[in-house]
């Protein structure tokens, strides 16, 4: 989920091995009347080996790493499909509870398993600063023995009264921190640098790389930011780089291995045209970012399209990335408000779309029409609004025709909306052809 709202998976939670039923306790008077238990869901690393290599040998596409296959798997709408995924849970903390009060993080998390729910073997309670700095270190030596990924440790404050005083931020509690290990590196060759056209017309240079496996995960491609990010490293085509995933999770080159060179490595140029639509490019000074001046640029009608379809905003069942291309490059959709003309036989004529397809689609699109007025803010695209700034917006107006006439001083009294965002919401409705692209 976002924070707001999410999807239903009990179902499919139920079907884990090690998500007790029942509660076990020698006492009903011993249990809270209500209890909110929160946990991870993970699939251990042997066990994603066996479930890639069953997938090989029923010719299915393998995963690409666990905690995607995890993912995945969780949000299946078959509960029988999740059944047969090797899933494993760790219970770690509370939400909602009552009748019942805890002192402490370690009490609670030995009430848990008490109750017949999983908890890591690994949490050490009530240690002071210099074990925990101990215990990071420790862990950090141990994490590739382990038979699941890790990828840091989360240290929390134990009293319960203090984690109440400390309190939260809109994203996350002030009484816990994950703290890191460092990202697993390897050395790879950068074989080329391609630029990608985002929505709002940013140029993102994005490096082709000799295919490495970092951390059990094979990686091609790595974001390289922008061109003051290519120029602070000094990174070249053809050069030897040390790739990592920060987090774990999205790959980026740490560093240029100089050494290596051979003298047959090219300098990097930002373009001075659009390598989709042969625009002229700017960079509005203040700003790292290399822009498209083209709003009917394919490359940014495609990214806008896309956005306007996918989960948190229309959240249109069927309308993958290949499809909207295919759409866009025939000319059948030149802006989000086509998605409404198209039609079964249209659909059906394209590649990989037969009648049952094309009928499927048509039906997502029209029960996609009932969205809350927020989705369909984030839905528009406008630069520096997202979830977060959408949700605000809608609350505070009751309407569009209100919200696209209010002046950019009202929008900065809204609490959470700075100068940016409201300049950027005020500019997208001044302009004539979104207004137009809306009302259509």
């Amino acid at each position: 989920g976002d924070g707001l709202t999410g999807e239903l998976i009990t179902t499919n939670v139920k079907t884990i091995k090690s998500v007790p039923l029942v509660m076990q306790t020698d006492s009903l008077s011993a249990l809270p009347s209500r209890l909110e238990i929160r946990g991870e869901v993970f699939i251990g690393l042997e066990a994603f080996k066996k479930l890639n290599k069953e997938r090989l040998e029923q010719e299915q596409a393998p995963f690409a790493n666990p905690r995607n296959a995890a993912a995945g798997s969780l949000r299946q709408l078959d509960s029988k499909i999740t059944a047969t995924r090797p899933l494993e849970i760790f219970f770690y903390g509370i939400g909602v509870v009552e009748d019942i009060a805890f002192q402490s993080h370690g009490e609670l998390l030995k009430s848990l398993k008490y109750w017949g729910f999983r908890i890591n073997p690994f949490i050490r309670p009530a240690i002071v600063i210099r074990e925990v700095l101990e215990y990071y270190h420790e862990l950090s030596e141990k994490r590739h023995q382990l038979p699941y990924d890790i990828d840091g440790v989360v240290v929390k404050v134990d009293d319960i009264s203090l984690q109440q005083r400390l309190g939260a931020t809109s994203r996350s509690p002030r009484w816990a921190i994950a703290y890191k290990f460092k990202a697993v590196q390897e050395t790879t060759t950068l074989e080329a640098i391609e630029i990608q056209v985002g929505r709002t017309g940013v140029l993102t240079p994005v490096a082709q790389l000799k295919p490495v496996n970092v951390g059990g995960v094979m990686v091609s491609r790595a974001t390289l930011h922008n061109e003051d990010e290519i120029g602070k490293k000094d990174i070249r085509i053809g050069d030897k780089v040390l790739v990592q995933r920060a987090g774990d999770v999205i790959p980026e080159i740490v560093k240029v291995i100089a050494s290596r060179r051979d003298g047959s490595e090219i300098p990097f140029k930002m373009p001075e045209a659009c390598p989709v639509c042969d625009s002229p490019v700017i960079r509005m000074e203040g700003e790292a970012a290399t822009r498209c001046i083209n709003s009917s640029c394919r490359a940014q009608v495609k990214e806008r399209i896309k956005h306007f379809a996918s989960k948190g905003a229309f959240d249109i069942d069927g309308m993958g990335d290949k499809l909207v291309d295919q759409l866009v490059e025939k000319d059948l959709l030149t802006s989000f408000a086509d998605l409404f003309k198209l039609d079964e036989g249209l659909l059906a004529g394209l590649e990989r779309m037969g009648d049952k397809s094309a009928e499927n689609l048509i039906n997502a699109i029209e029960a996609s029409k009932r969205i809350s007025f927020a989705r369909f803010l984030y839905a528009l695209g406008i630069r520096h609004a997202g979830e977060h700034v959408a949700v605000l917006l809608a609350q505070n107006f009751g309407s569009l025709k209100e919200l696209a006439s209010c002046s950019q001083q009202d929008l900065t009294e809204i609490e959470g909306v700075g100068p940016v965002v409201a300049e950027s919401v005020a500019g997208f409705f001044r302009q004539e052809n979104n207004m137009r692209t809306i009302q259509s």
